[in-house]
């Protein structure tokens, strides 16, 4: 045991040595003074500590740093009037009725966001006594806050020292020799307020959607003592082509002398292996106070690349030596290239496809980021786990770890300038209003200090911007940046506007439900199928296309999540819900809503990624979300809760099934067949893996329910090339076996990666409707004389005959809610698909799970829900709708109740109307005759005639 033990430890040891945090590498040779602690604090609410000159006085209060005023418990109680940093689109919270409660002192409960235990917006001030050792003498000393929020100034005794306002950066101080050794006092003031520039309070950089709009200073807090003649910056330009890197270094002399100084680099790697490089030497003259000193480095015959798959990263190593001084910066990177391949994206000149998350800056426990690498390496670990290889930060900049565990697992990232200018509440971009300058700054201050690593791939100004004068404004600082640093790509905004200048588009165009479609999405107003892509949209733009937050489906709140939110942030927006649930007797179905809907949520998400993976020419896709977006009105759009874990009803194998580097893919004409017909499948491939498939034999079959194999084949293929869109074979199979209704599975297979589709396949003909049983679209004469004399009756109802407050303009689809009804003005549908029991012997020729697949399409497009507490108390359906968990009505598709003594089926589904054309109708209209047929048919509740005909025109 001890001769293995000892090894792995040691090489474990080395390699963590390697992979320390950059920027803890780089201060080996700097003293440091640990700032973390126990501060003096005060709260600054009239703006009037500058005027008082607070950095003169002790402050009253303490808190501990690193930490924001709510870890703390500081701040004011949430009321009605907290100044809350983002839109509230819906108010019906602050005027409605029922929320009333809600709105109470000691009961206030906000449906918007998460909710802060304590909240505080403006300025409040921090100090500390600071002791400089008598080493220190003669140092230049900076102070250094690795995430502040977010403008601070700062005071040594009664010396301002100068004000940062990054949102997305470190905050670093010059103090040079002002601190002289012995105590002194240190004293922070940091405002949240926005003021002279707007970034837009939706921003997630300042949001309370998301991260919340915070007071504090996080991550490493130090001093740190620095030569007279230091490395101010290192900035590395990888050339993959010529086997080099260009390094840029530039060197700050604050003795006002002329000094003789010698930059050693040398870059080395910990891969096995590694060919071991020289290190190259440069003397030279300082005469002013900063010089920046260009050096090309070779990096050997074979330079290891950065790419998804093989991370592989160096560390340069550049000391400054001086007479009776060294100075030293450790830099980790990585050789590669990232660029426009015609209408795609190239990774060291291959092709890659980009498989995006959004990280919307959510954080429960905190309210703000984690600035340790462990945290984002385990939150990357999942988004891998699922399939994808990029994260777009949406209108915010994440801390440098970050992007160390980005470099390490091989993510790429869009990084952004912590705007969202929407053109609300004067939050624009390009009429020359100061944000304009801070854009500029802040991305330059974002390139010196992430762009060495290999991960951030991509950069624009911010989110969907607005302003009558921004394509110009955009379109300059997209070609400012090329111009200035190409380690990169650029565009003018994730969203729009879209325009030549940029190396790639960022575009809501290709996705299957776009904002404001509702009814009229590909989703939901066309048939179940898997054969259209979206070449007719990205066609027109000879840019690579990465698609704009697609996704955006909805599903039920978990309210088993609850227990979850230990730390400063609360859901007090699902207690507003599960209320609401239990105000209408459903709090026994929350369970079964989640599941259904999740169920759901998830076929939605493998139609709009498999949508885009089938597309010739394609760059990639942005998901809008993996995990929820806890603002917005609640906007419940992940597979993932905001914490980045999993939900039940899909794991991370399934969903990467469908998003993974190597995707198997079906051109489907349809999702639902007859017997008499025959099966004709084109299967392509979109193979983004590690190199081209070499004997490649792709197999298929289509199974039963219960894994029975019904038909197979195979494919083979020599080699299969690096792309999407590559035609494998066409399954071509007659039905005519299949003799009863069901769902069969489509699985193609080819190594480790398997992709399944759901089909249903019913017989041509079936039986027709027994005599004993009347079927009708009104309760007509015949169907009241019917009912008097105990017979049955099918009632299907017309579309659009539902009287609107029956549940008539309840708007329902097959898809779940886009992003939420709040903030869409309650755009269609508002319902999450449906919820029945399987083996309720009314669906027993009607096939079905619990939850809403393809062959309930048909039902719900020729539908309207019906408010069963219209019909019955406590009517449990055979077919129910889940409603939109802000309304949480008891709605029913289809229910059987008494009249008098007859029996009858109530179908919300119009189970007539072109059925020869509907098989899905056809099949479930014969399968609840044959229920109705059988002696098991035995309503239980009993309403009354005109209960039922209240419901209709």
């Amino acid at each position: 045991m001890k001769k293995i033990f000892l090894p792995f430890h040691f090489l474990v040891f080395m390699v963590l040595c390697f992979s320390l945090n950059t920027q803890a590498q780089s201060l080996k040779a700097v003293e440091q003074i640990n700032l973390s602690g126990i501060w003096a604090f005060q709260i600054d609410s009239l703006d009037k500590g500058i005027s008082e000159r607070w950095y003169n006085q002790k402050l009253k209060e303490q808190i501990k740093l690193p930490g924001s005023m709510t870890t703390n418990g500081k701040g004011d109680e949430i009321t009605m009037n907290t100044p809350w940093a983002g839109d509230i689109i819906d108010k019906s919270w602050f005027t409605k009725k029922e929320y009333a409660k809600y709105r109470q002192p000691g009961n206030i409960k906000v449906p918007f966001w998460l909710q802060p235990e304590k909240y505080y917006r403006g300025a409040a001030w921090y100090q500390k006594t600071i002791n400089i050792p008598a080493s220190w003498k003669d140092k230049h000393i900076q102070l250094f806050i690795e995430r502040s929020h977010w403008e601070t100034t700062v005071w040594v005794d009664d010396v301002e020292i100068g004000m940062e306002n990054s949102l997305g950066t470190a905050h670093l101080f010059d103090i040079g020799s002002k601190l002289t050794p012995g105590a002194h006092r240190l004293t922070i003031r940091i405002d949240n307020k926005i003021k002279s520039f707007n970034m837009g309070d939706n921003a997630h950089s300042v949001s309370d959607h998301t991260q919340t709009n915070w007071n504090g200073m996080v991550g490493e807090l130090s001093l740190r003592a620095r030569s007279k003649v230091f490395i101010s910056d290192v900035q590395l330009y990888p050339d993959i082509k010529n086997k080099q890197v260009l390094v840029k270094v530039q060197v700050n002399n604050v003795t006002g002398t002329s000094k003789e100084v010698s930059l050693d680099l040398t870059a080395i790697s910990a891969q096995s292996g590694a060919e071991k490089l020289k290190p190259v030497t440069k003397k030279l003259a300082l005469t002013g106070k900063e010089k920046t000193i260009e050096i090309v480095y070779p990096m050997g015959s074979k330079p290891l690349l950065w790419n998804e798959f093989q991370p592989n990263l160096y560390e340069m190593r550049v000391n400054l030596k001086q007479q009776g001084a060294t100075d030293r910066k450790n830099i980790s990177f990585g050789m590669r290239e990232f660029k426009a391949k015609g209408t795609q994206l190239s990774l060291n000149d291959k092709l890659i496809f980009l498989r995006g998350a959004l990280d919307c800056a959510s954080f429960p426990k905190t309210g703000y980021p984690p600035t340790d690498v462990a945290s984002w390496t385990k939150t990357f670990k999942t988004i891998k786990a699922y399939g994808l290889n990029h994260v777009r930060f949406h209108s915010w900049c994440p801390p440098e770890a970050a992007f160390i565990a980005a470099d390490r697992l091989g993510i790429l990232i869009q990084a952004e300038c912590s705007a969202w200018s929407n053109g609300s509440k004067g939050a624009v971009i390009g009429d020359g209003l100061p944000l304009d300058k801070y854009i500029y700054e802040e991305a330059e201050k974002m390139v010196k200090a992430y762009g060495n690593h290999p991960s951030f791939v991509m950069m624009t100004y911010g989110n969907e911007p607005g302003g009558k004068n921004m394509v110009k404004y955009l379109v300059d600082f997209v070609n400012y940046w090329k111009a200035k640093d190409s380690r990169r790509m650029y565009t003018t905004a994730a969203g729009w506007p879209i325009e030549e200048a940029s190396d790639f588009h960022n575009s809501p165009d290709p996705r299957i439900q776009r904002w404001g479609e509702g009814l009229k999405s590909i989703i939901n107003s066309e048939a179940p199928k898997s054969d259209y892509d979206f070449t007719n949209i990205i066609s027109k733009w000879n840019r690579p296309t990465v698609s704009h937050e697609i996704g955006q489906w909805c599903v039920y709140p978990n309210f088993k999540e609850i227990k979850k939110y230990d730390g400063i942030l609360k859901p007090k927006n699902f207690d507003i819900f599960k209320d609401k649930l239990a105000e209408t007797g459903l709090s026994k179905l929350a369970d079964s809503f989640f599941m259904a809907s999740g169920k759901l949520q998830a076929l939605c998400y493998k139609a709009d990624i498999e949508a885009a993976l089938r597309t010739p020419g394609f760059a990639g896709f942005q998901l809008l979300g993996l995990n929820d977006f806890p603002g917005q009105g609640t906007a419940l759009v992940g597979v993932l809760d905001p914490f980045w874990e999993s939900k039940p009803y899909v794991t991370a194998a399934e969903y990467s099934q469908f998003c993974s580097p190597v995707v198997l893919l079906a051109r489907l004409p349809k999702m639902v067949y007859t017997n008499n017909e025959e099966l004709v499948v084109p299967i392509e491939i979109a193979n983004f893996g590690q190199a081209p498939i070499k004997n490649a034999l792709i197999t298929w079959a289509l199974e039963s329910e219960s894994g029975e194999k019904l038909f197979n084949g195979n494919f083979k293929s020599e080699s299969i090339a690096i792309g999407n869109a590559i035609k494998i074979g066409t399954i071509t199979q007659a039905l005519g076996a299949i003799k009863k209704a069901q769902r069969v599975i489509l699985k193609t297979t080819i190594g480790s990666n398997t992709n399944t589709w759901d089909l249903f396949i019913y017989p041509n003909e079936v039986a027709s409707t027994p005599k004993d049983i009347l079927l009708a679209q009104t309760l007509d004469a015949k169907a009241i004389e019917t009912l008097n004399q105990g017979g049955k009756v099918l009632l299907t109802l017309k579309k659009g005959s539902v009287k609107p407050e029956m549940g008539g303009n309840i708007q329902i689809g097959f898809s779940s809610i886009f992003w939420n009804t709040a903030w869409t003005a309650g755009q269609a549908p508002t319902t999450l698909g449906i919820l029945c029991n399987p083996k309720h012997p009314a669906l027993a020729s009607f096939p079905t799970q619990y939850h809403s697949n393809w062959q309930w399409w048909d039902g719900m497009s020729h539908s309207n829900a019906i408010k069963l507490s219209e019909v019955a108390e406590d009517l449990n359906p055979i077919v129910r709708v889940i409603d939109d968990w802000v309304t949480a009505r008891s709605l029913g598709l289809v229910f059987e109740c008494k009249i008098g003594k007859g029996k009858l089926i109530v179908s919300g589904i119009d189970l007539l109307t072109n059925q020869d054309k509907r098989p899905e109708a056809r099949q479930l209209r014969h399968s609840l005759e044959k229920y109705m047929s059988e002696n098991n048919f035995n309503p239980t509740h009993s309403v009354t005639l005109e209960k039922i005909q209240r419901l209709y025109n």
